[in-house]
């Protein structure tokens, strides 16, 4: 197997999946946080040299606590993507208070960790990678987002003071705007079961486009990259 290890949060049936199944295909063993135990061992059955991490990242000792275990079971990851994410939709005058604490645990505190777990090694050896999954939720305040789309603000703004800490060290941070709907099951038969194929963003999609910008020449590093299928509005 590749010496190479890619750590990737929330594996779900849709993004986390693919950007799994990417790395993997491109040489890479894979360790996989979700909180769902069995989805990640099926996933770990399928795909050589992948680990599965069951853990709930908002819980931050516990997740300090995998870091420590991946580094000494599989080695430093030469990329980490923070895939994971918590959502509520509520307007500020609805929603529970403690939900925007821990929409922003997941979101925001959990990359500082991974940041600090992981980026001094990387560097110490001069290279690696950090890719953060975000959406246009960072970009404005929808009313029903009121306890989301701050968590994702910050979020954006954490990885870009991190990418301008690290860029010139040599490691790369970048921030994907996924403007669109996921092609997951959910997603497609809940709330747009009449939307045509090309209305989604397919997840392969998605996670060829990370592999992609995780690996650009130094002369050419993006950060906020924006992805949005061809009719999408914006």
């Amino acid at each position: 197997m590749s010496d190479r290890v890619c750590l990737v949060t929330g594996v779900g049936e849709g993004t986390g999946a693919s950007i799994v199944r990417r790395f993997a295909a491109g040489g890479y063993r894979v360790a996989m946080l979700a909180r769902n135990a069995d989805r990640l061992i099926a996933l770990e059955a399928e795909l050589e040299g992948a680990r599965a991490f069951a853990v709930d990242i908002a819980d931050l000792d516990r997740l300090r606590a995998t870091c420590d275990v991946i580094t000494q079971d599989m080695g430093l990851p030469d990329v980490v993507v923070h895939n994971a994410v918590r959502a509520t939709f509520a307007t500020f005058l609805e929603a529970d208070p403690e939900e925007l604490e821990l929409n922003f645990r997941v979101n925001t505190t959990a990359l500082l960790y991974l940041g600090r777990a992981f980026a001094p090694a990387m560097v110490e050896r001069g290279h690696g990678a950090i890719m953060v999954t975000g959406n246009t939720a960072a970009f404005r305040g929808v009313p029903t987002y009121a306890v989301f789309s701050p968590t994702k603000a910050a979020q954006r703004n954490l990885a870009q003071a991190m990418a301008r800490t690290l860029g010139p060290q040599g490691v790369h941070v970048a921030y994907f705007n996924i403007d669109a709907v996921i092609d997951v099951p959910w997603t497609r038969d809940k709330f747009h079961p009449d939307k045509p194929e090309d209305f989604f963003i397919k997840p392969d999609d998605i996670a060829g486009e990370v592999f992609h910008v995780a690996h650009q020449p130094r002369s050419a590093w993006s950060f906020d990259v924006e992805i949005r299928p061809f009719g999408e509005k914006w």
